[in-house]
């Protein structure tokens, strides 16, 4: 049902769920119809004395037209979902804009990865920062990821965001989303990929700019820390 969708927490969440109550007043308008026509058929075409039921071949112009209008009209709908569509997938997937922070997310059986570009804004660096299960991103932030799997296929899910991308061993997808409400939101693997599926859970976690700030600098820190005391 339409007043069923979760919260919206992304830039492009509202045009997403635009097409999700598009198909669904197409979907119940089409179904609303049809019962419709079956009531009034049972009730005209009902049994009745001193009238013989008769053989109608669906050869004649009236006979087609219950077939070829109805086809026309779905058609039609369908086409119109199409163009919808395509804007809100160019949106999405084609009009990418300038970002503020780039992250490679990492799907593993059974956890997530996060791998965060740091001052020089490019990943696979010496000042890159990670963190495990917990993703966190400024508020209205362009952030842009690129998604990779190390084993099976998985499926990287934030419903708030209207976000849902699969990630394949040896493919890099990239994508973006700018979160809009600060919040702890869940991450969730849609793609049925071992025996502990229904664990692979993360936290987005959406913060203050500042926030944000803090925490990298934190990590970071703590980062730096841990590697010094390796080595030594």
């Amino acid at each position: 049902m339409p007043g069923d969708l979760p919260q919206i927490a992304s830039s492009f969440g509202l045009q997403i769920d635009g097409i999700i109550l598009l198909i669904w007043w197409l979907a119940f308008g089409w179904a609303f119809l049809c019962e419709i026509v079956l009531l009034y058929a049972i009730i005209a075409f009902r049994k009745r004395d001193g009238v013989r039921a008769s053989w109608m071949p669906a050869t004649k112009r009236k006979a087609l037209a219950w077939i070829f209008v109805p086809v026309g009209l779905v058609f039609v709908c369908d086409i119109y979902i199409d163009v919808v569509s395509t804007k809100v997938w160019d949106e999405v997937k084609i009009e990418v804009p300038a970002h503020d922070l780039l992250v490679k997310i990492t799907a593993r059986q059974f956890a997530w990865d996060f791998t965060y570009a740091g001052e020089d804004g490019v990943l696979g660096t010496d000042d890159d920062f990670q963190s495990v299960s917990e993703f966190h991103v400024p508020k209205d932030a362009v952030v842009r990821y690129q998604l990779e799997s190390k084993d099976v296929i998985h499926s990287f899910f934030v419903r708030e965001l209207r976000l849902k991308q699969d990630a394949l061993p040896g493919r890099s997808w990239p994508g973006w989303f700018t979160p809009t409400v600060e919040g702890t939101y869940e991450i969730a693997c849609t793609e049925i990929c071992g025996a502990s599926h229904t664990v692979m859970r993360g936290e987005l976690i959406v913060h203050s700019a500042e926030s944000w700030l803090a925490w990298s600098r934190d990590l970071v820190g703590q980062q730096a820390q841990l590697a010094q005391g390796s080595e030594n």
